[in-house]
Formats: structure tokens, C-alpha cells, sequence
């Protein structure tokens, strides 16, 4: 029987399967997993450095972003820092839907006082009934929390251009906290069909600008909170899938945290000036034991001059002996030793030695006096 033989053909490169290049959401990703979930981006040039906001919404919204994991991002000293972290307890909670009444019958204080007045957020007659009742839900859910309200500027709107700069509606406040709330307008935009009072004025006058749009107000709105720190968002909007109804459980718990975030700074500030004055206290402990130190050197050292300069003195006062033994018997030998006899006082008084030297005792120091033992800190105390 023949013996068959079997050639192994190779196949060429560009025929075997490809490994599938990484994206760079991917990348971004493996990066950020070998870094611990920090990296900074350092780059030269500004065109790099703009690219990473861009590539980390990119990493949003491609859903490859491990679960229960969030990316945040933002500019820092160093260049554009990115952080894989894990998505906060409050992002996760389920959130009980606020009713919005179909008709106000009893409203809330602060609806009533809008109510007074015709316009006083500056919408149309078609959506104003529907704001005045998602405020009506709002603030009650909010005041079950124990949170406070109060109503804003009534005395006219803005222009619309203006309005999201303007003051605000109404306030709530939670755990001290006061956030700003403006119900909004949305408007709608069409293609502006320029008049022939227009075109002939364009084609007369040069500084004659043609608007490229027309605006009408729409029948969406839109909440905007100022005011303590953003968690969720600032802005809520009506969508095609989710009206503000919808959205109102979201602005309550947003209010929440914001109080929430407010009280826990107080508290880090409280805690921080605590810690600022124990820190303040112990440098004043220490500059009071310094000046005490540095004014016993100081003493010493006086009495160290003191005693050299009547060492000096007693000198002088022997030579002046000699030599009044040398004078004759008379009126100005008499003369000489009365003054030996004061002088002789005078230099036992300033010798320190003729005495008991021993511990000085200390003043109390004025803050000046602390002042240069200090060490950076001011002696009025620890905010000056």
C-alpha cells in the first residue's frame, strides 16, 4: 500500500485573524486600572492637553465603564487629572416620586405670594398654572424634610436673555444652605424670513445686521438651582422622554445633599479652626517660654556689663587713692576724698556682685513683646 505524505502549506501573514485594536476608551480605562484610579495628563502642547475632556465624555457615554464604578475629571495645577471612583450611595438610592397636584387647591405660602402677581417668573399663560404647581410640589416635599422656603423677586422678570442671571423666584434651605431656584422658559428657534423693510435697510445702511433666527416661547421648562455644591446637576430640563414630573424627586434629593455638603464644611471649618487655635495656643506657649529664656540672657548680660564697667570703675577709684596719698594735708586733699567716699558708693551700687545675683523675675510680656518668638503667627491671636 503507498504511503501518502501530508505537506504542511504556511499561510501567509496577512491571512491569519488580526488582533482587534484597543479602543481609546480602552485604553483610557487600562490605564486608569494600573494607576490605582488616578492619572494626571501633563502634555506640552495645548492641542493635547484639550483632547481629554473629550476622550473622557467619549468614556461616558460608551457604557464600558465598570459597574458601580463613575468617571470624574477636571483641571487641576498639574494639568488634567481623571479618576475612576466608586459611584456615591446617593446616585444609587431609589428615589420616592413627588406628586404633583393636578389643581392647587390649598397651595403652599409661597405660591400664594407668586400668585398675587401676573408674571412674576415672566412665562406665558400656558405654562405659568403648570410652573406654580411644580413649585406647589416641590417646596411641600422639601418641608416634610425639614427644610425652610421663602419667596424671591416678584417685581418683574428680566428680559428674556437675561433670565438665567436674574434673582430668584424662590429659595429653599436646607441645614443652612440656601439654594436659588429660577423656573425657566424654554424657547423654540426658526429660521428667521428677512422682511423687505429689512433687506432695504441692509442694502442702505451697512451697520444693519439681519437676525439669523426667530425665537418663540415654548411650552417646555426649565429649574435652575444657585447655591451650595452642584451633586447631580444644576439644570433640569423637559425632555421628550422625561418631563419634569418626572424630575422633581432628583431636585429634592439634590437640595438634600447640598445641605448635607454645606453641613459638613461648617463642621470641617469648625474643626479646622479648632485645630488652627490648639496650634495658635501651643506657639504662644512656646514665644512666652522664649521671651522668658531670651530676657534672663538678656539680664545676665547686663550683669555682665555692669560688672566689667565697676570692675573698670574700682580701678580708677585705686589710682585715684594713690594719688590722693600723695597730696598734702588740706582743703584740696579733703576735697579728693569726699569724692573716693561717693564714688566708692556709687560703684558698690552698680557691681552685682555686691548683692545676691539670682533668677530675674519675668514681666508679663505684651504681645509685642512675643512677636518675634512667634514664629510666623501673630500675637493677637490665630486669625489675624
Amino acid at each position: 500500500m503507498q504511503e501518502t505524505s501530508h505537506v504542511v502549506v504556511p499561510q501567509r501573514a496577512d491571512s491569519l485573524p488580526r488582533k482587534r485594536a484597543k479602543t481609546v476608551t480602552e485604553q483610557l480605562l487600562d490605564e486608569l486600572a494600573e494607576a490605582g484610579g488616578r492619572i494626571v495628563k501633563r502634555e506640552a502642547t495645548g492641542r493635547e492637553t484639550e483632547k481629554w475632556p473629550i476622550r473622557v465624555a467619549a468614556a461616558r457615554r460608551s457604557g464600558k465603564v465598570p459597574k458601580g464604578k463613575e468617571l470624574h475629571a477636571g483641571w487641576c495645577r498639574d494639568g488634567y487629572e481623571i479618576r475612576l471612583v466608586d459611584t456615591p450611595a446617593w446616585r444609587l438610592a431609589v428615589l420616592p416620586p413627588v406628586p404633583v397636584p393636578t389643581r392647587l387647591t390649598k397651595p403652599h405660602p409661597v405660591v400664594k405670594a407668586l400668585q398675587k402677581h401676573p408674571r412674576p417668573m415672566g412665562l406665558t399663560a400656558s405654562v405659568q398654572g403648570r410652573a406654580l404647581r411644580l413649585i406647589h410640589a416641590l417646596l411641600t416635599s422639601t418641608q416634610k424634610l425639614g427644610h425652610t422656603s421663602a419667596v424671591g423677586t416678584v417685581q418683574g422678570a428680566p428680559p428674556p436673555h437675561r433670565r438665567r442671571n436674574g434673582p430668584p423666584h424662590f429659595t429653599i434651605t436646607a441645614q443652612g444652605q440656601q439654594c436659588d431656584f429660577l423656573v425657566l422658559q424654554e424657547q423654540d428657534r426658526a429660521e428667521h424670513i428677512p422682511t423687505k423693510k429689512e433687506l432695504a435697510d441692509a442694502e442702505k445702511y451697512s451697520w444693519t445686521r439681519i437676525p439669523r433666527y426667530d425665537y418663540s416661547p415654548a411650552d417646555r421648562l426649565r429649574i435652575r438651582i444657585n447655591g451650595g455644591q452642584p451633586h447631580r446637576a444644576s439644570e433640569w430640563a423637559d425632555t421628550a422622554t422625561r418631563p419634569l414630573e418626572d424630575q422633581l424627586a432628583e431636585i429634592v434629593q439634590e437640595v438634600g445633599l447640598r445641605g448635607e455638603a454645606a453641613e459638613r464644611k461648617r463642621l470641617a471649618d469648625l474643626e479646622a479652626a479648632r485645630q488652627k487655635r490648639l496650634r495658635w495656643e501651643a506657639a504662644k506657649r512656646q514665644a512666652e517660654i522664649d521671651y522668658a529664656e531670651a530676657y534672663r540672657v538678656q539680664h545676665l548680660e547686663s550683669q555682665e556689663a555692669a560688672w566689667r564697667h565697676a570692675t573698670r570703675l574700682a580701678e580708677y577709684l585705686s589710682a585715684l587713692r594713690r594719688h590722693a596719698e600723695t597730696l598734702p594735708a588740706g582743703e584740696e586733699k579733703s576735697a579728693v576724698e569726699v569724692w573716693i567716699t561717693w564714688a566708692a558708693t556709687h560703684v558698690q551700687r552698680l557691681n552685682p556682685l555686691s548683692g545676691t545675683p539670682r533668677l530675674p523675675d519675668i514681666p508679663d510680656p505684651r504681645p509685642e513683646d512675643l512677636k518675634p518668638f512667634m514664629r510666623g503667627w501673630s500675637p493677637y491671636g490665630p486669625t489675624y
